[in-house]
């Protein structure tokens, strides 16, 4: 095959020195045949095999290599056989004595042949979003913790929505969809899913699903339509698929070092509002205009949010603690032997007897904790004192109450437990919050006693209001000249008494 070059050559000869096709044959030695192409065509020449080469050795296991690729279709992409993988599997179950780029050539040659070409989809304003989760390290008080990060994006404006959790449970999933509608201040249409258990009871035959009754009240409160992907095909979530991908490399890099979720989440919100000002795929603008475009199209928000938890009912042990999960919630003693129902949550614990929440705890993931208020064993510590010192939830009390304690017990010695359940009983009535807020105040004030406590809950507390009568708006006050008071003084020190009127 000649090159460019010798191309050039012949066809200078024939078209500017007007030599024939004998006389170039003839003088420079090439064939009239390709002579005639060179002259037809100055391109750069091809090299086009007649037939495909021999490989004596790879064809031998071509067929076992594409019938594990084939199979690879119906399994996860992210477990599915590399070029290394099957060449490791060559050698030691079947004898394979090539080398390891050999098999990668023809790996990817058969790969090629089986990727499928995709349909560029258009979505109406409003009409569609894609949800799904992703995973990325962050470090949470310098420890390595692999957060859940729950993905949504609207299909027409791409703007996106991200949120860590510790968890994928059900009600972390209904609190990422709530707190994404949240976002884009209105629900689409419709939502696409790939097959979640939080969201799937069951995948039949096509289309079909047996949905999660929890999840269809779920889309019954925010009345969005669901559809899932057919299995194995993350083709059809491709726009989350992407998010996924986009948020672990910009939103993740570098690791972040956070102290709790609820950090790493307003990070993200950041990072979010920063993305608005992205161009809008297929669109002349940028995301939030394309938003800001899309948004009167969302279906409006239900005025009250959807409750996002499971509930299970329950009952409390003989330490005035209920169980789940692996873990133990203290509720007040008066309440041990009541039936309970505990509402778990992605972030906290509640637990209601009838209509009514006596309990409140932050959600433990890790297994084997306890989370204990010590006002729920008021009762008891007040009826055995002796008990105070080793009574667990006293020693795993928030820090000011710690520091109160520690305030107390430098003036009143081995009367401080008794002072400090009397504190600690005022909060019964105007809640934890305001009582540890109390706390703070009467510490920085350096006056850690139980009637300072009791004065500050009374100020914070509600004051009825006085009902003017009009007669009090008219009343005059006169006040006395404190000054014949003085000429009182200077006549009884030199003059007479009596001389004073």
């Amino acid at each position: 095959m000649i090159q460019v070059d010798e191309k050039e050559i012949i066809r200078r000869l024939y078209f500017i020195k007007r030599h024939s096709i004998r006389r170039i044959a003839r003088e420079h030695h090439y064939s009239r045949k390709t002579i005639r192409k060179a002259i037809a065509d100055a391109s750069v020449p091809e090299y086009h095999l007649s037939g495909p080469k021999a490989c004596p050795v790879m064809d031998l296991f071509l067929p076992t290599i594409e019938k594990w690729l084939l199979q690879d279709r119906n399994r996860p992409k992210k477990q599915r056989h590399t070029a290394h993988r099957i060449y490791v599997r060559l050698v030691k179950e079947l004898g394979f004595t090539g080398g390891e780029r050999t098999v990668r050539k023809h790996v990817s040659r058969l790969k090629q042949n089986y990727n499928e070409v995709s349909i560029p989809l258009e979505f109406d304003a409003g009409a569609d979003a894609q949800g799904d989760w992703g995973e990325a390290l962050i470090y949470l008080d310098d420890k390595p913790v692999t957060a859940r990060v729950f993905c949504m994006k609207l299909s027409y404006s791409g703007k996106p929505f991200v949120m860590a959790f510790p968890t994928e449970r059900q009600e972390a999933f209904f609190e990422g969809q709530r707190r994404a509608f949240e976002w884009f201040e209105g629900v689409p249409a419709r939502v696409s899913y790939d097959n979640l258990t939080t969201a799937v009871l069951k995948v039949l035959r096509g289309r079909n699903r047996i949905e999660q009754d929890a999840f269809i009240a779920f889309r019954s409160h925010y009345l969005f339509q669901s559809h899932f992907a057919t299995p194995a095909t993350p083709r059809e979530q491709g726009r989350v698929e992407s998010l996924v991908g986009y948020m672990r490399r910009n939103y993740f890099v570098p690791v972040p070092h956070v102290s709790s979720f609820d950090e790493i989440n307003r990070t993200l919100l950041e990072r979010l509002q920063e993305d608005d000002n992205r161009p809008s795929p297929d669109k002349p603008m940028t995301i939030g205009e394309a938003w800001q475009e899309e948004k009167p199209k969302l279906l409006p928000l239900p005025p009250i949010p959807h409750r996002c938890c499971v509930s299970r009912p329950a009952k409390a042990n003989h330490y005035s603690l209920v169980s789940f999960d692996g873990n133990r919630y203290s509720v007040p003693v008066e309440y041990q032997a009541s039936r309970l129902v505990l509402h778990a949550y992605a972030w906290k614990i509640e637990i209601g007897c009838g209509d009514r929440i006596i309990a409140v705890h932050r959600r433990r993931y890790e297994k084997g904790k306890d989370e204990m208020a010590v006002e729920h064993y008021l009762p008891l510590l007040l009826r055995r004192p002796g008990a105070f010192p080793y009574a667990k939830p006293v020693r795993h009390m928030p820090q000011v109450y710690r520091d109160f304690l520690q305030a107390l017990s430098q003036h009143h010695n081995g009367d401080s437990p008794r002072l400090f359940l009397q504190v600690l009983a005022l909060g019964r009535d105007r809640g934890r919050e305001n009582l540890e807020k109390a706390m703070s105040q009467a510490l920085q004030e350096e006056r850690a006693d139980v009637e300072r406590v009791r004065q500050l809950l009374l100020d914070d507390g509600p004051r009825p209001a006085v009902k003017s009568t009009g007669y009090l708006e008219q009343a005059r006050v006169v006040l006395p000249d404190l000054s014949r008071f003085d000429l009182l003084r200077a006549h009884g020190a030199g003059g007479a008494a009596g001389d004073v009127q």
